[in-house]
């Protein structure tokens, strides 16, 4: 079953309430993280001891209405209107971590690999993508990450620009730059994203190719190429945003979709693009485009 994870980052004292708000709008559980770094001690018997500053975390299941979600809790007084928060896709065992053990290196397409930085690379002569995604989703084991993986593969990059909106550990940005496109504009709203997206260009030798910002920071930008692989209600809501980063003839790849999201998606972008046939991996789609 594909999982979806709602991230809202509190202060301490209200961290319980709010995890006790996302299990009542369905989440199905609720994890607490330590949001800087910070040292905890053994509590008292009987204490529970949460972080000054904590990420609370719900898993929903993909269908589940987050737009729902996010509307009734805007309605608290402890997060209110506009509340910061996240959503992304969740990887297989995620909070484990354990495809450090389980993640080898995949082949995308004819060219492409993505290699994780402590293994050995099977073939030298490919383009080869070393990562180590961090705390940022992306390592290409995702559906959506890997349809977007061979749809790169697949297109002539060489002296593009691209925009990687919701850049995560920064995995479709860095193969594109590895497939010969000139620069990578990469956007997230989460600062530990940015800070993997830096961290594997280095690894890759392109650090000098990439920019990154959080929304609020970043120029006026256009792209020959645009990435989105976030979700189907971001897409919704952010489609001129989306669309404006593309220029005319500039091609664009979309997804953190369900497969049955991918038509309505489609459509959406279709009043701006010349849009191709979606394409499947299990539940999930991806949708694809250029633009008129």
């Amino acid at each position: 079953m594909p999982w979806i994870q709602l991230k809202i980052n509190t202060q301490a004292e209200y961290a319980e309430q709010v995890g006790e708000m996302l299990s009542a709008n369905g989440a199905q559980a609720v994890t607490f993280l330590d949001a800087k770094d910070t040292p905890m001690y053994e509590p008292k018997p009987g204490e529970v001891l949460l972080w000054p500053d904590t990420q609370v975390i719900g898993l929903y299941d993909a269908e589940f209405d987050m737009a729902r979600v996010v509307s009734q809790l805007e309605k608290s007084k402890v997060l209110g209107k506009g509340f910061n928060h996240k959503l992304d896709q969740l990887e297989d065992k995620d909070w484990e971590r354990e495809w450090m053990e389980n993640f080898h290196p995949i082949q995308f397409g004819e060219k492409l690999w993505i290699c994780p930085s402590w293994r050995d690379v099977p073939d030298p002569s490919a383009v080869n993508v070393m990562l180590d995604p961090g705390l940022a989703f992306g390592t290409g084991t995702h559906p959506t990450t890997s349809l977007c993986l061979r749809w790169l593969d697949g297109l002539e990059v060489s002296n593009k620009t691209v925009v990687d909106f919701g850049c995560g550990s920064g995995i479709l940005g860095i193969a594109a730059l590895k497939l010969g496109a000139k620069h990578v504009h990469g956007i997230d709203i989460d600062p530990q994203a940015l800070l993997a997206s830096k961290d594997n260009a280095g690894r890759n030798g392109v650090e000098d190719k990439i920019s990154v910002y959080l929304p609020k920071d970043q120029p006026n930008l256009q792209a020959d190429i645009v990435l989105a692989n976030i979700l189907a209600g971001p897409l919704r809501e952010l489609r001129n945003v989306i669309t404006e980063y593309c220029v005319t003839g500039g091609y664009l790849v979309l997804s953190g979709i369900l497969a049955t999201q991918a038509d309505e998606i489609n459509t959406l972008y279709a009043q701006d693009f010349d849009m191709e046939p979606n394409a499947v991996e299990g539940e999930w789609a991806r949708v694809s485009g250029r633009k008129r």
